[in-house]
């Protein structure tokens, strides 16, 4: 099985080095070059399947760039845009959405623990799917378009929102004397908390407490900080103290 992987960010950094590792060679097409005409249409003959790990904004343009012989499997990678996408030119067409943060500067190139989400307009381009993500994980799932959508969306609470609480953490403490790395005990055991606790039972602080008098102690304390954006957030603090006590 002959596969290109269209992009060259995150997601096909890490899908190339994983497929490396399996002995399987998966080449990376910048899509900018592509849709530019930069890169040879030879492209065409290339592969048995194109997947398309580019930006959601960008992916009906870079598909359309793409022309591949009728058998050829197609499948981006997006937690969020429909199959639709490949329009009537590209019939044999599916979803792989490996549920994981990638980053360019530290590749995965293991996705045995990763689950990969999977969609396909028939049993047979399904299977064809399947197939192929099971070269790189065990955990594969077929799922729908809505479920993935709400997949994505839980995603970037769990992942992008905390790494941003993160960032907050940190510029609260710079100027002083401690350092980011004393949280990492605490962001490691919180993290863990959650493999046996529903996160509902492992909520803990001045919040699920109801203690209102150090909850208005650190909104005033955060209004206070010589930091950007202190008022925002101040502002995400409450917000967020609002939603644990509604929510206990």
């Amino acid at each position: 099985m002959r596969i290109a992987i269209i992009g060259n960010g995150n997601v096909a950094t890490s899908l190339h080095a994983a497929f490396s590792k399996k002995g399987i060679d998966a080449p990376m097409i910048n899509s900018r070059e592509l849709v530019s005409g930069l890169v040879d249409e030879g492209i065409s003959g290339l592969a048995d399947v194109y997947i398309y790990a580019v930006r959601d904004e960008a992916l009906r343009e870079v598909i359309a760039a793409v022309h591949a012989p009728a058998r050829s499997v197609h499948v981006h990678t997006s937690g969020t845009v429909p199959i639709s996408v490949f329009g009537e030119d590209k019939p044999h067409c599916g979803i792989l959405y490996p549920f994981q943060t990638f980053s360019k500067a530290q590749p995965i190139d293991d996705f045995t623990d990763i689950p990969l989400f999977i969609e396909a307009k028939n049993i047979d381009d399904v299977a064809a799917v399947y197939t192929l993500a099971l070269t790189l994980s065990p955990r594969v799932i077929e799922t729908t378009q809505a479920d993935r959508e709400r997949l994505h969306v839980a995603g970037v609470f769990a992942n992008n929102f905390t790494n941003c609480m993160y960032r907050i953490a940190a510029d609260i403490l710079k100027g002083t004397s401690i350092p980011f790395s004393v949280l990492l005990p605490l962001i490691d055991q919180t993290a863990a908390k959650v493999h046996t606790l529903a996160p509902k039972d492992a909520q803990t602080g001045p919040a699920v407490r109801d203690d209102e008098q150090v909850i208005r102690h650190h909104i005033e304390l955060l209004q206070s900080l010589p930091v950007a954006n202190h008022d925002l957030a101040a502002e995400i603090y409450r917000q967020l103290t609002d939603y644990i006590r509604t929510n206990r």
